[in-house]
């Protein structure tokens, strides 16, 4: 039963890719500078893809087909084609926003000082949540496609065109990859904005391998992430002292190896 499904959704899917052509373009800003991983959906057909790291997008698609561009912190814009063949060049307009307020903790190296001026900016963020401050946007994201979902609409008589395509052509496999690159990426950004790198240094980590140690503490201590969604710098920082021995002892052994050879 199940290999005469996906004999079904490649017969399909050949008919549906043979029958749409590739529009393509480039997303740019208002100084005509290149904006990457823009959202790009063919409203028409639901066809989704993601600009790359040069801004340009390709699409399946026919003319008169509505493309929608969307990306966090730009303004929606949404184009028609009127050419498959012309490449169209999609300028999107960034949203004005006032600069949140970002406190670097420049600390002293005495935990008890450090732990009492964390636990205020603590209180000032819960303070913040208290009166109801509105949450900054969710970043737009496609969501990937999922196995037991497309078999079970197929079940249904509801075939999911896009969703096959992309589980056999591993795209929404790397999808999940990069979002979760992603989440770290952005969970250090947070930390290394609230704590200054002196800190970090005195401790015996060289300014340019912070980011990986902190990454190395999401592995041994996975409860630092939740600390930073709950913008919790007091614990963060506490559990960061735990795993700051372990990385450091990892770094000098390293260190020693190289010098052996």
């Amino acid at each position: 039963m199940i290999r005469k499904i996906f004999h079904l959704f490649f017969f399909l899917l050949t008919l549906h890719l043979f029958g749409q052509q590739k529009i393509t373009g480039k997303t740019l800003s208002e100084n005509d500078m290149v904006v990457t991983w823009v959202l790009v959906v063919n409203i028409s057909n639901d066809q989704k893809v993601y600009s790359n790291s040069s801004g340009e997008f390709s699409i399946e698609g026919s003319e008169n087909d509505e493309l929608r561009f969307i990306k966090k912190e730009y303004e929606r814009t949404s184009r028609k084609v009127s050419n498959v063949k012309s490449a169209m060049n999609v300028v999107l307009v960034r949203i004005p926003e006032e600069i949140e307020e970002v406190e670097i903790i420049s600390t002293t190296g005495d935990l008890s000082k450090d732990s009492k001026r964390l636990s205020k900016i603590d209180k000032k963020d819960q303070l913040q949540k208290a009166i109801g401050l509105p949450k900054p946007p969710e970043k737009p994201r496609e969501v990937p496609a999922e196995v037991k979902k497309v078999l079970l609409g197929a079940a249904f008589g509801s075939l999911d065109v896009q969703g096959t395509y992309d589980l056999i052509s591993g795209k929404a496999r790397r999808q999940k990859r990069w979002y979760k690159y992603e989440d770290v990426q952005l969970d250090i950004t947070w930390i290394r904005k609230r704590i200054d790198d002196e800190y970090f240094i005195k401790e015996g980590i060289p300014a340019e391998r912070i980011s990986e140690f902190l990454e190395f503490s999401f592995t041994i201590k996975p409860e630092i992430r939740k600390y930073v969604k709950a913008n919790n710098i007091s614990r963060v920082m506490f559990t960061l002292e735990s795993v700051l021995p372990i990385y450091v002892d990892r770094l000098k052994k390293s260190d020693n190896n190289i010098e052996q050879k």
